[in-house]
């Protein structure tokens, strides 16, 4: 599943697209390992960049401290899952696909 909340904490599967014209959630990515969700970001996959800029985006997104976001996996990889603890407020894009899920 792309997205997931449970315990106050939102897991993120996702596709990440960089070197895109707008930081933006896409939609949904049927790749091979599953649903991602796919995230298109203006940073490019250099040193780190793209990263860190999904992250700082994402805190933004759901209005909470860089420190409470995390990657979990995909550090060189298109293919990342992140974790996002207390998220204040769930972006639009991610409530219907949680509403969906359910």
């Amino acid at each position: 599943m792309a997205v997931q909340f449970k315990d106050q904490v939102l897991y993120l599967r996702i596709y990440l697209q960089p070197k895109s014209s707008l930081d933006q959630f896409v939609g949904v990515y049927a790749g091979l390992n599953g649903d991602e969700l796919k995230v298109a970001i203006t940073a490019p996959p250099v040193d780190g960049k793209a990263n860190a800029h999904l992250l700082k985006w994402l805190a933004k997104q759901c209005k909470v401290a860089k420190s409470q976001v995390q990657l979990v996996s995909g550090d060189t990889s298109r293919h990342k899952r992140v974790v996002i603890e207390s998220p204040k407020e769930i972006p639009h894009v991610l409530a219907e696909l949680l509403n969906a899920a359910t």
